[in-house]
């Protein structure tokens, strides 16, 4: 596969343009780590998720917090289901 010279600037200039200081907002690290947990993320948003300023200690804390969330949903259920059918 040849990749022309064009293309290595076109990458190089997509590149800085996505390599920001800016932090992401919470809306962002929120849809990320839900598309994290259903495996579906966009390669733009992946992009910008390892190109961000954001630290990997906060998708770690919002992915523990889902996680949790998760778990106690399901158990909620489960309880509501059972309580409901009398077993």
């Amino acid at each position: 596969m040849n990749i022309s010279p064009q293309d290595e600037a076109d990458s190089a200039t997509e590149q800085k343009k996505n390599n920001t200081d800016e932090k992401l907002p919470l809306k962002h690290i929120i849809t990320s780590v839900l598309a994290a947990a259903i495996g579906v993320q966009s390669k733009k948003n992946q992009e910008k998720d390892f190109t961000a300023k954001a630290s990997i200690v906060t998708y770690i804390l919002a992915g523990i917090i889902f996680t949790v969330v998760f778990v106690f949903t399901v158990i909620a259920v489960v309880k509501s289901v059972l309580t409901h059918t009398g077993i």
